[in-house]
């Protein structure tokens, strides 16, 4: 590490450690030369982006501002806190980067969302579904709202749920 005051670089490391979680590294360093003492911090790059596959085989870059515009769109103008919103986003990037290693699949994603808000809002939810499923008739929302009735809420993963043919 080159020294702010003299320009050496020639120093040792006093003292280290680590915050947020371990992602940044405070390091306390003295310059050999000048005796002078600063600080440096060390932040640790996720190396491996993680790519959304889409329904059509492309790929982009995961965004989970993408995410937070869905939840945005399906909430509307329902009584959901920004941050009840921003935790269930940042809970399901979360999971996603832990169980995911480089690619994952947009229905993944989708699934998780509306699991989620299911738990939180069944508008919202149905305004999700609506458009994650496609619905493309009336009958398609009686029999999503006939499931959503059936289903307690705090088992939002049974059957039917994610219906594959929609």
């Amino acid at each position: 590490m080159i020294c702010p005051y003299c320009g050496k670089d020639d120093d040792k490391v006093i003292d280290s450690r680590s915050s947020e979680g371990g992602l940044v590294i405070r390091r306390r360093r003295e310059c050999t030369i000048c005796k002078r003492r600063y600080t440096t911090y060390e932040r640790v790059e996720k190396t491996t982006r993680l790519v959304v596959v889409k329904k059509d085989g492309s790929r982009v870059k995961f965004d989970s501002q993408k995410i937070l515009a869905g939840v945005q769109s399906a909430c509307g103008k329902r009584p959901i806190s920004e941050e009840t919103k921003t935790q269930l986003i940042k809970e399901i990037e979360e999971e996603i980067h832990h169980e995911f290693d480089r690619e994952v699949p947009s229905s993944e994603i989708g699934q998780r969302v509306a699991a989620r808000l299911r738990e939180i809002d069944d508008i919202a939810y149905i305004r999700f579904a609506s458009e994650y499923f496609e619905f493309r008739t009336l009958d398609d929302f009686s029999e999503e709202l006939t499931n959503l009735k059936a289903r307690p809420k705090h088992l939002p993963n049974q059957t039917n749920l994610f219906p594959e043919d929609r």
